[in-house]
């Protein structure tokens, strides 16, 4: 699984416009709604900021990721569009149960991170409940990427949605199996 292999310039947001952290979560699941990644925005929106009132992820280092995953509460399984993408539900690929995005805020937003520092990076992650190691595995990748004080900044700097995707690929294949 590589998170460069989930990304494409249709759900990153190089400027996030939003100024508050439910506001980012918001515009992070439309981006997924408008490439038509998942259905049911409401649903999936209920399910990160149910997610979020339970802890941050807000992980310090000027980091956040906002994610869900289907359970009893929150059943968003059937969100993921996987017709629009022409998968075939009986021949599912790993990642077909996990879509992802990732927004950039130049100013930083207080998402009540664990250092207390604002938020620059934002990976949002919804994974349907076929999916707990994928969903495991995803949030762990994003944050050994992310650990990297280096990447973060020229993630930071990037001039779009491309060069931001073509920095993880590259990141990725120097750190990551």
């Amino acid at each position: 699984m590589k998170l460069s292999n989930m990304l494409s310039v249709d759900v990153v947001e190089a400027d996030l416009k939003a100024k508050d952290k439910n506001g980012v979560i918001e515009e992070l699941v439309d981006l997924l709604i408008k490439a038509g990644k998942i259905t049911q925005r409401d649903n999936v929106l209920a399910a990160v900021l149910a997610r979020e009132a339970m802890l941050t992820t807000g992980i310090g280092c000027g980091v956040a990721i906002p994610h869900a995953k289907s359970d009893k509460t929150h059943n968003i399984d059937e969100v993921f569009n996987r017709s629009v993408q022409g998968v075939d539900t009986d021949s599912l690929q790993d990642d077909s149960a996990i879509v992802v995005a990732f927004g950039r805020s130049v100013q930083g937003i207080d998402f009540n991170a664990v250092d207390n520092m604002p938020v620059h990076l934002i990976f949002l992650l919804i994974a349907s409940g076929e999916s707990t190691s994928l969903h495991i595995k995803a949030l762990a990748r994003i944050s050994r990427l992310l650990k990297h004080y280096y990447i973060r900044e020229l993630l930071k700097k990037a001039k779009d949605a491309q060069s931001i995707i073509d920095i993880i690929e590259t990141e990725e294949a120097k750190r990551m199996e």
